[in-house]
């Protein structure tokens, strides 16, 4: 995954990216159908319907549509994505520049589509599927509805320092001494969690290591740590994500594919919103996000900003990028 070089500030910076939800695929992301209310059934498969992500479908000239009876939009962050908070203040940009008042609300994954599923947020823009959000998608999906996929080659994985041992995750079984016996993770309830212990860990018999779950921030602490005192370090990661330029860190491979394939990451808004405002649901169909452009707009706000002004960063980013306003608008990005 191609990404522009950037220089990782002190640990104090992946800190403060933690605080204000600005370092990945976090809290509450679960893919548990526990406390996440609503009405699931194993047979509603909603989330098959989105296996294939399109950058293409759906993409039209929004110039000519109206603004709609509503012109004030709630877009959704998921607390500690990079991906999310990118995009969501990106659109935000954008929707003010189009006729809105928009603003973003920061919430874990459960709230945030239970939110959505009520209008209490209108859109959600970091979706992955078909896999890790699963559960919300067959739970919520027919609350909701899809304004097209953004990014097409999402995935789970396993991260250690590219100078260790092992090379596929069962190494880590064998290895485990080399890597003080410990797993590190993210937040308890994120759905990467969940598919680590519900998957990885019996998957690959990992239950003798120490699978240890905090936040994003500590998660990325343990990597700068790791780097600093030259000792091993296993994490649960994703891509995309800014930490693999940041840090000299590899994938180990999962031959058994217990991470899960490719994913797409899709907007999903309130069901009614694309009647309501015609021309922002056509712009979030629009969105579209190469490899490069998004890590330099990650890179700004977590490295640059240090999480603690992503206005600033989309308004630095968009004049460096002077078509992208246009470009949505017209439908031809790609």
């Amino acid at each position: 995954m191609t990404k522009l070089t950037r220089r990782l500030g002190v640990l104090a910076a992946a800190v403060a990216v933690g605080a204000v939800a600005l370092t990945g695929c976090g809290a509450s992301n679960s893919n548990s159908d526990s406390g996440t209310g609503g009405t699931a059934s194993a047979t509603n498969d909603i989330a098959s319907k989105y296996a294939n992500c399109s950058l293409t479908e759906g993409k039209a000239a929004a110039g000519d549509l109206g603004e709609g009876n509503d012109k004030d939009v709630t877009i959704g962050a998921f607390s500690g994505w990079d991906e999310s908070t990118a995009t969501a203040y990106l659109m935000k940009n954008i929707l003010e520049k189009n006729g809105y008042t928009a603003n973003v609300k920061t919430l874990d994954a459960a709230a945030g589509f239970t939110a959505a599923s009520k209008g209490d947020v209108d859109v959600l823009t970091d979706v992955w599927l078909p896999s890790t959000h699963k559960t919300y998608i067959n739970r919520y999906g027919d609350q909701l509805t899809a304004l097209g996929c953004w990014y097409d080659n999402a995935k789970l994985t396993i991260a250690v320092n590219d100078s260790s041992p092992a090379k596929s995750i069962g190494d880590l079984k064998t290895m485990a001494d080399q890597y003080n016996n410990t797993l590190v993770g993210i937040e308890p309830g994120a759905g990467e969690t969940a598919i680590v212990k519900d998957k990885v860990i019996p998957a690959y018999g990992l239950q003798g290591m120490n699978f240890t779950t905090s936040s994003t921030a500590a998660m990325l602490a343990s990597i700068r740590k790791a780097e600093t005192d030259n000792t091993n370090v296993a994490v649960t990661l994703w891509k995309p994500h800014w930490a693999y330029s940041a840090f000299k860190i590899r994938d180990l491979e999962d031959p058994k594919g217990a991470l899960g394939g490719k994913e797409g990451l899709w907007n999903f808004a309130t069901k009614g919103f694309d009647e309501k405002s015609p021309k922002a649901a056509q712009l979030f169909k629009n969105l579209v996000l190469p490899d490069a452009d998004l890590s330099e707009l990650e890179n700004l706000m977590t490295q640059k900003y240090q999480g603690n002004n992503p206005d600033g960063a989309v308004s630095e980013w968009l004049t460096s990028h002077p078509e992208f306003a246009n470009q949505i608008v017209a439908g031809q990005l790609k």
